[in-house]
């Protein structure tokens, strides 16, 4: 409901009650109002030019264009009763349209918040640049904490990533011409178990909202538990095994990470997927282990 990278976007009214009225799934959608983000980008570009600072970059697509959007799809979605999930929350105004008092499984409106916006605010876009350049855009830190009480009071369902591996040198551009997106999945983990050293989270909640809560919300068949049965995606985390990111440990082939030069307190040693062991204390088998998900709906 929002464009991003490419030219995807479905923002005309009619086309949008015709999708949540006859929805036969859940829909998930991507929530900034376009014509806000015109406008500002318009205003903007006329102030600056090509030469723009990312730090304006929240601005521009601001919290005015993510709640009349997310809004907009809950208004839907209740009028249709639609399975509705609103990705990647990035303001704690939005908190306001979601349910905190009821199970995950018993809501029709659920969403979620990706790591970006519970680690980084405005403060670092001057030393980070197009590097954290997502949309919807890192906001105030005053959004980062009202976000991290969402999580925690479970206002906000799960935590995602958002990955987008973009090329340096496409980062490397003009605000206007930088895709906007990340790669996040190597470091989603270490990162959610920094705040739980940090004594911010616990490990069952980071668990829920990363594993168990996506397959229940999505309906995905024998995922996101350890139980008899089920297929074995799982990693071993060593919990003190401290290591600073560098290019040298980047596991993503784009070769950056927005936390570059950070440190971490804890380590992923081990991955499997299937069942079968495909990352071991650095060691990457790139045999193909991965299979279709399927889904009980």
């Amino acid at each position: 409901m929002g464009s991003s990278t490419g030219n995807m976007l479905v923002d005309k009214e009619n086309t949008l009650i015709g999708i949540f009225k006859n929805a036969p799934c859940l829909v998930a959608v991507h929530c900034e109002d376009e014509s806000i983000i015109r406008r500002n980008t318009a205003f903007f570009r006329k102030q600056y030019g090509e030469d723009l600072p990312v730090k304006y970059h929240p601005m521009i697509r601001n919290e005015e264009a993510c709640f009349i959007s997310s809004s907009f799809a809950v208004e839907l979605a209740k009028k249709y009763d639609t399975r509705l999930h609103i990705l990647h929350i990035s303001t704690g105004k939005e908190l306001e349209l979601f349910d905190s008092h009821i199970p995950h499984t018993e809501k029709r409106i659920t969403s979620e918040v990706c790591i970006h916006h519970l680690w980084f605010d405005e403060k670092d876009y001057d030393e980070r640049g197009n590097y954290i350049k997502w949309n919807p855009a890192i906001k105030t830190s005053r959004d980062k904490e009202a976000l991290f009480e969402g999580v925690l009071d479970n206002s906000i369902d799960i935590i995602a990533t958002d990955h987008a591996p973009h090329t340096m040198e496409e980062k490397e551009n003009t605000y206007f011409k930088a895709p906007s997106g990340g790669p996040m999945v190597q470091h989603s983990l270490v990162a959610m178990l920094e705040f739980y050293h940090q004594g911010k989270i616990g490990l069952e909640k980071i668990v829920d909202k990363m594993c168990h809560i996506p397959a229940d919300i999505f309906k995905i068949d024998k995922r996101g538990y350890l139980r008899e049965g089920y297929w074995a995606d799982l990693c071993l985390a060593d919990l003190a095994s401290p290591w600073k990111v560098s290019s040298e440990n980047i596991l993503y082939k784009c070769g950056w990470s927005p936390f570059t030069g950070l440190e971490f307190h804890s380590k992923v040693t081990h991955t499997f997927v299937n069942g079968n062991p495909v990352y071991q204390k650095g060691e990457i088998d790139e045999n193909p282990r991965g299979m279709r998900l399927e889904f009980n709906r």
